[in-house]
C-alpha cells in the first residue's frame, strides 16, 4: 500500500528541488522511481472502511481511479508545490483542465469577463459556456480600461492567458486580479505560454492556474495532461466533483509521464528560452518577415511587463512572413530541422500556421483583430543549438 515518504521534501527548496522529489510516495518496497499504481479501483479491508472511505478520504486513501489515484496524487502535489498553490487536480488534457475550472465554477445567469485572444478551444469552451446561460464579455487582454469598464459587481470570474496563443501579448495579472477581486471575481489564467518555470501567476493574484501538462511540463510529445491548481477547498469542493463525475481525470501512466517531466523541466526551459532569444534577435530585419513578435525584445509592446511577470521572453516566437499564406507555406514546407505541427513546448522545434490550424474556426474578422495573419507562424522552440535552427529559419524564408 502506498504511504506518505518517510523523509517528506521540505517546503523551502528550490524549484528545481521541489520538482524532483516533493510529493513521493513510497509503496512498502521502497522504490527509488515514482511507482505506476495501473489500477481503476481499490480494495477495502471491511464494508466499514468503503462506508467510511465514500463519506471522506484522507490524503493517502483512494476509491476509484477518476477519483484519484497515489501516482496522480504525486503529480498533483508536485504541481501545486511548484506552483505555489494549497492543492491541485490533474486532468486528461490542458482542455480537460480549462473546461473544469471554467464550468465547476459557473452558473447559468453568472457573468465572466474574458480576454479575447486565446487558444481557439477556449473560445469554444467560452462559446459553450454561453450556450448554457453563461453571459460572456470579451476584451482586449492587454487594455486595462476594457477590463475595469467590463467587470461589474457579481461577475463570476476572469479568464486570460498570461502570454497569448499565437499573438504573444501579455496581460497584467496583478492589475486585473485587483480589479477582479474588487468586484468578487476569481481569476483563473491559463499559464502555458508563460510555464511553471517563469510563473508568478498566484503570487501576483491568479487564483486558479490552468495547465497543459501536454506542453513543457511532458516537454517530450508523449501524452496528453492537465491540470488545475488552486486553494485546497476550491479543488477538493467544487473542482474535483466536477471532473470526477465529468471523465476528466488523468490516467495513472500519464501521471508517471508527467512526473519524469518535471524532473527536467526547469534545466530544459530555461535553455529552450535562452535559445528562443537569440532566434528572435537573429530574425529581426530578416527581408521576408514583416514581423517578429517575442515578449523578450525590447520593442514588444508589453516587454517591461513581460520581465516583471517572468523575468524571461518564453519559449515561443510569432514570425510574420511578408508574403502572406503562399510564401508562409513555402517557407514550412523548405524547413529542414523544425517540425510543422501544432504542439508546443516540445524538445523539438515545431512551427504551426495558426489561420489554417489552431484558429481556424475563427472568421477573418476575428483573426485579423487578434493579429493571426496569413503570413503568421507560431514558432515553439526546442533544444536543437541555435545556430542550427537560425540557419534553418534563414533558409527556408530565403527560397
Amino acid at each position: 500500500m502506498a504511504g506518505k515518504p518517510k523523509t517528506p521534501c521540505p517546503d523551502d527548496v528550490h524549484p528545481r528541488t521541489a520538482a524532483v522529489h516533493h510529493g513521493t510516495r513510497r509503496s512498502q518496497y521502497g522504490e527509488m522511481s515514482e511507482a505506476i499504481f495501473m489500477t481503476q479501483g481499490f480494495v477495502y479491508d471491511s464494508a466499514e472502511q468503503a462506508e467510511a472511505r465514500f463519506l471522506e478520504s484522507g490524503p493517502d486513501e483512494f476509491i476509484y481511479a477518476r477519483y484519484g489515484n497515489p501516482t496522480s496524487r504525486m503529480f498533483e502535489d508536485r504541481m501545486s508545490a511548484l506552483e505555489g498553490t494549497e492543492d491541485a487536480f490533474a486532468t486528461a488534457s490542458g482542455m480537460a483542465a480549462v473546461n473544469g475550472a471554467l464550468f465547476s465554477i459557473c452558473a447559468p445567469g453568472d457573468h465572466v469577463v474574458a480576454a479575447r485572444a486565446l487558444f481557439g478551444s477556449c473560445i469554444y469552451v467560452l462559446d459553450l459556456l454561453a450556450k448554457f446561460g453563461v453571459e460572456v464579455t470579451y476584451v482586449d487582454g492587454t487594455d486595462l480600461d476594457q477590463w475595469a469598464g467590463a467587470i461589474r459587481q457579481g461577475t463570476r470570474a476572469v479568464f486570460f492567458e498570461s502570454v497569448s496563443n499565437p499573438g504573444l501579448e501579455v496581460t497584467d495579472i496583478k492589475a486585473v486580479a485587483e480589479l477582479a477581486h474588487a468586484a468578487g471575481a476569481m481569476v483563473v489564467v491559463d499559464n502555458v505560454f508563460a510555464t511553471p518555470v517563469f510563473s508568478r501567476a498566484v503570487e501576483l493574484g491568479a487564483d486558479v492556474v490552468v495547465y497543459s501538462a501536454t506542453k513543457h511540463i511532458d516537454g517530450g510529445g508523449r501524452a496528453l495532461a492537465g491540470v488545475i491548481c488552486g486553494t485546497r477547498d476550491f479543488i477538493r469542493k467544487t473542482v474535483e466533483p466536477y471532473v470526477k463525475h465529468t471523465g476528466g481525470a488523468i490516467s495513472p501512466f500519464h501521471s508517471w509521464i508527467m512526473l519524469n517531466g518535471l524532473t527536467t523541466m526547469d534545466l530544459r526551459v530555461r535553455a529552450q528560452a535562452d535559445t528562443a532569444d537569440k532566434v528572435a534577435r537573429a530574425m529581426q530585419g530578416n527581408p521576408h518577415l514583416s514581423r517578429v513578435v517575442y515578449p523578450g525584445l525590447a520593442d514588444h509592446p508589453q516587454h517591461e511587463l513581460a520581465m516583471r511577470q517572468m523575468g524571461a521572453g518564453g519559449t515561443m516566437i510569432a514570425l510574420e512572413v511578408a508574403g502572406g499564406k503562399d510564401d508562409a507555406f513555402a517557407a514550412l514546407n523548405r524547413l529542414r530541422i523544425v517540425k510543422i505541427s501544432n504542439n508546443l513546448g516540445d524538445a523539438k522545434s515545431i512551427v504551426t500556421h495558426p489561420a489554417t490550424t489552431t484558429h481556424q474556426r475563427l472568421s477573418d474578422e476575428a483573426k485579423a483583430t487578434l493579429g493571426i495573419s496569413p503570413g503568421l507562424l507560431r514558432l515553439s522552440i526546442g533544444l536543437e543549438d541555435p545556430r542550427d535552427l537560425i540557419a534553418d529559419l534563414t533558409q527556408a524564408l530565403a527560397g
